[in-house]
């Protein structure tokens, strides 16, 4: 029971600084120097913390993170150069927590503790890469002001009740996995959208032209699907949003075809498999929307409730999508396939 205790307070520790490695340092420092917490025989490697030079270097750290963490895109910037520094010092806190054990039970405790600062500082960066698409500061304060009070509360768990505390972390890291495609997606979206931003201004007055190709990856998806052979009169690449029956942040393209011109479809490619969906643009209105870091093609019903799909562009597309909603206008007011049939099988001379 001694030894689950040590493992359950090194891998806490652990977590809590792949969030917090400063604050997890600074407050641990701070309750041992001032005896807040009575350290048990077993625990008395970690007095160190308490030593003044450590709890003065980590209040400075911690100061410089607490503004740094609340002023978006800096917060990412400040996650990026933390993506060894909090690993590598949950994994030291967890070798300190165990103090002279055998050297293979510190080795196997180190990894798992620099893999667990690791999942945890990988689900709080791809989190705030997220939020960091919205322009305003408030979500990335409140989320800065959740994060500190969450180490603060792990801290007080993990000395009253480590057991329970590792549970709870075994928990969020298992939630933690579920939920990694759907935000290393997110994460890998955004990134790539901020670095088209960043080396392309959007320029509506730039001459496009719409591609009839599709990458290599996408065409063999689109010719899976296109069972009547129908031929393409563009492609465009872009990412997905939330659509019904889409996943968000998928790299796919939108394909128009000349048979259809009341449908496109999304292609593309999830987790490796082909993933294809028709969207039947009938009684529809397609609009363009400018966003922070992106430009969003929109479409939705005319009329009442229906679905509303949505694809993001990067921001130097932005005549593209302009070309893009202007041909789906156009396309809106031709005959559908069908209704040429009809009219050709009414005709006195077919």
């Amino acid at each position: 029971m001694e030894k689950l205790n040590l493992l359950a307070v090194a891998l806490g520790l652990a977590a809590l600084a792949g969030i917090n490695l400063y604050l997890t340092v600074f407050a641990t420092g701070l309750a041992i120097h001032f005896h807040w917490i009575t350290l048990a025989p077993q625990y008395q490697s970690l007095e160190i913390l308490g030593n003044p030079w450590i709890i003065t270097v980590a209040g400075v750290l911690y100061f410089l993170e607490f503004f740094a963490d609340k002023i978006p895109w800096l917060d990412s910037a400040w996650d990026a150069v933390h993506t060894v520094i909090r690993p590598i010092g949950g994994a030291l806190l967890a070798i300190q927590v165990l103090g002279h054990p055998s050297p293979a039970f510190t080795i196997i405790v180190a990894l798992l503790a620099g893999g667990t600062s690791l999942v945890a500082h990988t689900a709080k960066a791809a989190t705030r890469l997220t939020t960091n698409t919205s322009p305003e500061p408030f979500s990335n304060i409140g989320l800065s002001l959740g994060e500190d009070a969450a180490v603060l509360g792990g801290l007080a768990l993990v000395h009253f009740n480590p057991v329970l505390a590792l549970v709870i972390f075994l928990v969020g890291i298992a939630a933690f996995f579920y939920f990694a495609p759907k935000i290393l997606r997110a994460a890998k979206a955004k990134i790539w959208l901020a670095w088209r931003k960043l080396n392309g201004p959007a320029d509506a007055d730039v001459p496009v032209k719409l591609s009839v190709r599709l990458p290599a990856r996408l065409a063999s998806v689109f010719s899976r699907e296109n069972l009547l052979s129908e031929t393409i009169a563009w492609a465009a690449p872009c990412i997905s949003g939330r659509s019904p029956g889409i996943p968000a942040n998928l790299f796919g393209a939108l394909v128009a075809t000349n048979e259809e011109p009341h449908k496109i479809s999304f292609v593309a490619r999830k987790t490796g498999r082909p993933f294809a969906r028709t969207i039947d643009l009938e009684g529809s209105v397609v609009t363009h929307e400018p966003k922070f870091l992106s430009e969003n093609l929109v479409i939705f019903p005319a009329t009442g409730k229906g679905a509303k799909y949505l694809f993001v562009f990067p921001r130097p597309d932005a005549a593209l999508v302009e070309d893009i909603v202007r041909d789906l206008r156009e396309r809106l007011t031709e005959p559908s396939l069908q209704e040429q049939v009809a009219a050709e099988s009414a005709s006195p001379i077919g």
